[in-house]
C-alpha cells in the first residue's frame, strides 16, 4: 500500500509537492483553505477585467531553459504562449527625461551611456554582470536539498558556481540603492533604487533578472496567474492527487515524536505517514504545531530578524487601448506626497494590455503596487474609517493616473483596493507578506542556504514554500515544493522520480 501524504496550501509549493508525491508513488491528498488553487499565485475578475495578483516574469519561460524542465514537469507552460519584453521598466522624471532597463545589456550599456557619460565606467560594469549571468543556471543554488546531495551532486554544484564567485561576491552583498549612490546622474540615482522592486535588494538579482528576460527566460504566461496555477493543479489531479478546498486545518497532530495527520477546523481527522506543510510559516510553527517544536533560531526569525515585505495594489479596468504605452513606467514626483501611510516619491504604473485575454478588447488592466506596512491597516481594521482609507488611496493614485494618461479618469470602469488585510484574509500569509523574508543584500546567504525543511525533534514532517526560501518568487517555492518529496523519498530510502507523462 503507497504511504499517505497530507499536504497543507495549494499555492504553487503545495502543488508542486503534491505533483511529485504521485510521481513518486505516494498517496496524497492536500487541504486548501480557499476555494481555488494557487494561493498567492492568483487573480481575481471584476466586471470582465482580470486582475492579476502575482507574476510580473516567470523564470523557465524559455524551452531549454533554467527551470523550464519543472515548468514542463508541472504541466504549466505546455502550449502557453509567453510574452516577452524588451525592457523590464522605465523610470520618468518631472520633465520628461527616461531611464530605460532594457533587457539586453548592449543596447542599456548604450543607452545608458548616452543618459550619463560621465557615470559609463558604473553602467558598464552593470551591464557587463548582466551578461556573464547571462550563462548562469540559478536554479543549481537550489535544485537539491543540501542534506542529501552526493558527492556528485556537489561537484556538479561547485562546477557550476565557482565561475561566478566573484561576481556573486562583488554583486550579491551590494544592495541596489547604494550602487545607485554610486552615480552621478540624478535620473540614474533614483532610477537604480526602483527598478527591482526595493531599495535593499541585492544588485545581483536584477543582474539575474535582467540576464533571463535577454535570454527569454522571463516572460509573461498569457492568461495570468490563476490560470498557470490552475494548470499545476490540474495536473496534480490528473496524477490522482486530490484537493480539498475549504479545509482549514486546526491542528498537525503528533503521536509520540512523529507527525501523523491533520484536525480541521470541523472536527475531521485526516492520518498519514507524513505531513507537508505548504503553508505560512508563523501560523505553521506557532499555532498548527503550538511552538512545541521551535528551536530558539527559529522563534527568533518570527519575532523579528529578518525584514518582510507587505504592499498595496491598486487596480483598475479602463475602457482604453494601452498597447503603445510602455508596459511599466515609474514616475519620480515632484514632491513627496503621504499616500497611505508612508511617503512617496514615485509611483510604478503597469498596464496588463499585452496579454489581451485578461481584459475586453480594446480595454486594459491598469495597476500600482505600494510598499506598506500592516500595522497600518491593522489599526483601522473593521472600522468604516478602513474602506474610506481604501478609497482615499485610490483617489490619490488615480490623480496621478489622470496626470500621465489624461482623460483616463473618465475611462475607469472597475477599481479595486488590496491592502496587506486583504493578502492574511486571503492566503493566511503572516502580516499579508507577500514574499515571506524579504530579499535584501542582508538575506542574500540565506536565500542561498535556505532555511530548515524539517524539524529536529519531529519526524515525517516538511515545510515548503517562500517561509523557507527567504526571497519566494514562483519557480523558488515550486522547486521548493520539489525539494520536499526528495527529502520524503530519501528518508524513504527510495529514488526520487521526475516525469512529464
Amino acid at each position: 500500500m503507497p504511504r499517505k501524504v497530507v499536504i497543507i496550501g495549494a499555492g504553487i509549493a503545495g502543488l508542486s509537492a503534491g505533483c511529485y508525491a504521485q510521481m513518486n508513488g505516494y498517496d496524497s491528498e492536500i487541504f486548501e483553505l480557499h476555494d481555488i488553487p494557487g494561493g498567492l499565485c492568483t487573480a481575481w475578475e471584476r466586471k470582465g477585467y482580470v486582475i492579476d495578483g502575482c507574476i510580473h516574469y516567470l523564470f523557465g519561460s524559455g524551452e531549454g531553459q533554467p527551470f523550464n524542465q519543472m515548468w514542463q514537469e508541472l504541466g504549466a507552460v505546455q502550449s502557453r504562449e509567453m510574452i516577452d519584453h524588451d525592457e523590464l521598466m522605465r523610470v520618468i522624471d518631472g520633465d520628461g527625461r527616461t531611464f530605460v532597463a532594457y533587457c539586453d545589456p548592449d543596447r542599456l550599456e548604450a543607452h545608458l551611456h548616452e543618459l550619463s557619460p560621465a557615470d559609463a565606467p558604473l553602467s558598464s560594469a552593470f551591464a557587463a554582470g548582466v551578461r556573464q549571468f547571462q550563462r548562469f543556471d540559478m536554479s543549481v543554488l537550489q535544485s537539491k536539498p543540501r542534506r542529501i546531495m552526493t558527492p556528485a551532486d556537489w561537484a556538479h554544484f561547485l562546477g557550476a558556481v565557482l565561475p561566478y564567485t566573484g561576481a556573486m561576491a562583488r554583486w550579491g552583498r551590494l544592495s541596489a540603492a547604494r550602487f545607485a549612490n554610486r552615480f552621478h546622474d540624478p535620473l540614474l540615482r533614483a532610477g537604480w533604487k526602483l527598478v527591482f522592486g526595493w531599495e535593499n535588494i541585492p544588485l545581483m538579482v536584477g543582474m539575474f533578472l535582467l540576464a533571463y528576460l535577454a535570454n527569454r527566460n522571463a516572460a509573461f504566461p498569457a492568461g495570468g496567474s490563476l490560470a498557470f496555477a490552475g494548470a499545476i493543479a490540474r495536473r496534480y489531479e490528473a496524477l490522482g492527487g486530490k484537493i480539498h478546498y475549504k479545509a482549514d486545518v486546526e491542528r498537525i497532530l503528533v503521536e509520540g515524536n512523529k507527525a501523523v495527520g491533520l484536525r480541521l477546523y470541523d472536527d475531521s481527522i485526516h492520518m498519514a505517514d507524513a505531513v507537508i506543510s505548504a503553508a505560512d510559516g508563523r501560523d505553521t510553527l506557532f499555532s498548527m504545531l503550538g511552538e512545541e517544536y521551535l528551536g530558539p533560531g527559529l522563534k527568533r526569525l518570527y519575532n523579528g530578524s529578518l525584514p518582510l515585505h507587505s504592499q498595496v495594489q491598486v487596480s483598475w479596468g479602463v475602457a482604453r487601448d494601452m498597447s503603445a504605452e510602455p508596459h511599466w513606467a515609474t514616475y519620480l514626483l515632484e514632491k513627496p506626497e503621504l499616500i497611505g501611510g508612508l511617503e512617496r516619491t514615485a509611483l510604478g504604473v503597469k498596464h496588463y494590455a499585452f496579454d489581451p485575454s485578461l481584459a475586453p478588447e480594446g480595454k486594459a488592466v491598469v495597476e500600482v503596487m505600494l510598499e506598506s506596512t500592516y500595522d497600518y491597516w491593522q489599526r483601522i481594521y473593521g472600522r468604516r474609517l478602513y474602506d474610506t482609507e481604501q478609497r482615499q488611496v485610490c483617489d490619490q493614485v488615480t490623480e496621478h493616473l489622470e496626470r500621465i494618461y489624461p482623460g483616463i479618469r473618465n475611462q475607469i470602469e472597475v477599481s479595486d483596493v488590496v491592502t496587506p488585510l486583504s493578502y492574511e484574509r486571503y492566503t493566511g500569509n503572516w502580516l499579508g507578506s507577500t514574499c515571506g523574508w524579504l530579499l535584501t543584500d542582508r538575506t542574500m546567504v540565506k536565500m542561498i542556504a535556505g532555511l530548515p525543511k524539517k524539524l529536529r525533534a519531529l519526524q515525517n514532517f516538511y515545510m515548503a514554500g517562500q517561509w523557507v526560501e527567504p526571497g519566494g518568487s514562483v519557480p523558488v517555492v515550486a522547486l521548493s515544493g520539489r525539494n520536499a518529496i526528495q527529502l520524503l523519498c530519501h528518508d524513504d530510502r527510495q529514488p526520487f522520480v521526475a516525469t512529464t507523462a
